[in-house]
């Protein structure tokens, strides 16, 4: 369900699904929340491919932004499909998460 690749000591989070639930959402914390438990930890939660996040993901998001930095990590999101990113500038998210449009603009902000 989740994939994990490392690039120049960023994790990006990918995943195999393509809808993100309330059914599946402990699972993909749980992942999520090992690879931010380390200080200083660099993450990217890649959403290319997920049509849909209800709002049990959404606060998951929110939760691990949070944990994130408060273990002085930095969190991002990148590629988010139209409806995704519709509901992120609906519930105005992208004022508290950082989002960017594709993986390698994402990457290219940790520089």
């Amino acid at each position: 369900m989740i994939n994990i690749e490392k690039k120049d000591k960023i994790d990006i989070i990918s995943f195999s699904v393509n809808i993100i639930n309330a059914l599946i959402i402990d699972e993909i914390r749980e992942g999520i929340l090992k690879l931010i438990d380390n200080s200083n930890s660099k993450v990217i939660i890649n959403l290319k491919g997920v049509e849909y996040v209800d709002s049990s993901g959404f606060g998951c998001f929110l939760s691990v932004m949070k944990a994130s930095r408060s273990n002085y990590g930095i969190l991002k999101f990148a590629n988010p499909e139209p409806r995704v990113n519709e509901t992120f500038e609906t519930l105005h998210l992208q004022t508290v998460l950082q989002i960017y449009p594709d993986l390698d603009t994402c990457l290219k902000s940790f520089i």
